[in-house]
């Protein structure tokens, strides 16, 4: 080699010798003769007449991803910097390392031409990306092969420059449909995309509760926004407002999921919210939905009733849409005309009429149930009542011949009759046209598998939660302990209902202009419980816990 460090037969004795240990010569003469990197790249460039690249000013973020392989960048101290046409360009330390360049020509499809660099920096770089990258490589390595799902999506309307390249990204399509996959397979309701300061999470909430699954490298951000607005049919170039969009996921030729994809400027990007709306759902029946014995009856003596409103209230991811889509499912049938207006339409139904309500050109909830009434129908289902035009022409059509759904968020039964008075809406209109009440909850359900025995409670403590005597005698309480089959404890949700027939006491009371704690009392003196008694008797019997008991109801 040059500049009189190595003799030429010094040379050879080192080659033999590097090539006896089945090491590079680059890391022999590194690791035995002390030779500075950085003299060692001059030294090289001047032997074969190839540039040294300073890689230490090499913007990471420029790096072709989809050519980023850290396993194979760790085991041949190489990295791909960048291409141009059909040529990719890789970063080594030795230049003849011809393995590297023969294995990512062959990775990659395309030329090879090596570009020098300082060792030290090399190896600072790979490990930099590997560092940063393993948890998303490793997802990488673990993504399901082609054809086992289809995505169905539409194009952006951003400009051509803002568009990601396809080919550039193709590790962050691959990412992305692993979530979705992921989340499906462990029966989440939400994705959550979330871009910080320093870092970046994804996190799932199952049963109820988010739990964070990977962390991607921060610089990716912007990328996986992108991906995802392209897939929801968003424009990417929007990112100063909030965005609504779809994906459809084809499982199978007869199973498809939906999500339902939501955009929020936060101050390090935007966060991402996937809901996952699984059509099956729909269709568990009402006996997989936990209610009691007589609250079921009272549902269904309701839906075939020929008129009169049917409402279901609790907060945002207690189960509401799942209700009122069994109970449609239930109303489904040829000789019946249903129709809906929802805000999304959450649930792909046939045989039903589903609009989406568009307030940006008029179509609000109000304006919708209009023209339903001059459709000639037997069921409509309102996706909430929100104001006091779309109550009133919903109790309208409650009094006129037509049965109809809808949900309030309230927090209980008698609650919600309080709102509907707070809009407007006459007494005596609300105690002739609502017919059913449903307040609901979520609870997370106990593993079948590890669940044991609640016995460090005291008798008097149970008590004073709730429990009567009665029920204390024969109940089965358990707690949550662990296994390999759930999460801590506990494996897929139970609902837990109030369930209240405006009957003839209710209906007097509601037109003696009774608050909300009259009401909740009489309805408790006609023999409905509340969310708290309904949750009390499904710890009684096993299938949730004394804290799911206090997480999900108040006293």
């Amino acid at each position: 080699m040059s500049k009189g460090i190595l003799t030429r037969d010094q040379s050879i004795k080192v080659e033999g010798e590097a090539r006896a240990l089945n090491i590079s010569l680059v890391r022999y003469l590194i690791d035995t003769l002390n030779i500075e990197t950085k003299t060692l790249a001059e030294m090289a460039s001047a032997e074969y007449g190839i540039p040294v690249f300073d890689i230490s000013a090499m913007n990471r973020d420029l790096l072709p991803d989809h050519q980023i392989d850290s396993d194979m960048m760790m085991k041949h101290h190489a990295v791909p910097l960048f291409q141009r046409g059909n040529r990719l360009f890789v970063a080594v330390s030795d230049p003849m390392n011809l393995a590297a360049l023969n294995e990512f020509k062959f990775a990659a499809g395309m030329n090879t031409d090596a570009v020098l660099a300082d060792d030290a920096a090399l190896t600072q770089l790979i490990h930099d990306i590997a560092e940063g990258a393993s948890g998303f490589e490793r997802d990488m390595a673990s993504f399901g092969t082609e054809g086992e799902y289809d995505l169905e999506m539409g194009t952006s309307t951003a400009e051509e420059e803002d568009t990601p390249d396809a080919a550039d990204d193709t590790p962050i399509v691959r990412f992305v449909n692993k979530i979705l996959l992921d989340a499906i397979r462990q029966g989440a309701s939400d994705i959550h995309f979330e871009p910080y300061e320093k870092d970046y999470r994804v996190r799932f909430r199952t049963d109820g509760i988010l739990r964070e699954v990977v962390n991607p490298p921060r610089n990716l951000a912007p990328r996986l926004a992108a991906r995802l607005k392209v897939m929801s049919q968003m424009d990417i170039s929007e990112r100063r407002m909030p965005q609504d969009g779809r994906i459809q996921m084809k499982l199978s030729k007869k199973r498809a999921i939906d999500f339902r994809v939501n955009t929020l400027p936060t101050l390090y990007g935007e966060k991402i919210v996937l809901r996952i709306l699984d059509p099956s759902s729909a269709h568990m029946g009402i006996d997989a939905l936990g209610y009691e014995p007589e609250q079921k009856a009272l549902y269904l003596e309701a839906l075939q009733r020929p008129q009169g409103m049917i409402l279901v209230t609790g907060p945002t991811g207690s189960g509401k849409t799942v209700s009122l889509y069994t109970g449609l499912g239930i109303l489904n049938e040829p000789e019946r005309n249903i129709s809906t207006a929802e805000d999304p339409v959450e649930i792909n139904m046939a045989g039903i009429n589903q609009v989406l309500v568009n307030t940006k050109v008029g179509l609000s909830f109000a304006e919708a149930l209009r023209s339903f009434l001059r459709q000639d129908p037997d069921v409509i289902m309102v996706g909430e009542v929100r104001d006091l035009e779309t109550a009133e022409i919903a109790i309208k059509a409650a009094q006129t011949g037509h049965l109809v759904l809808s949900t309030v968020h309230t927090n209980s039964a008698a609650e919600t009759v309080t709102r509907l008075l707070n809009m407007g809406i006459p007494a005596f209109n609300i105690a002739a046209s609502v017919t059913l009440i449903i307040a609901q909850r979520l609870a997370r359900r106990l593993c079948s598998h590890c669940a044991v025995p609640e016995t460090s409670v005291p008798r008097e403590a149970l008590m004073q939660l709730g429990f009567s005597a009665d029920q204390l005698n024969q109940a089965h309480i358990k707690k949550p302990v662990g296994c390999k089959q759930c999460k801590g404890g506990y494996k897929g949700r139970v609902g837990i209902y109030e369930v209240v027939k405006i009957n003839k006491a209710l209906a007097s009371a509601i037109m003696d202009g009774a608050n909300s704690l009259e009401l909740d009392r009489t309805a408790r003196e006609a023999g409905f419980n509340d969310l708290r008694q309904s949750a009390l008797k499904k710890c009684g019997e096993g299938l949730i816990s004394l804290e799911e008991v206090s997480r999900v109801t108040t006293d």
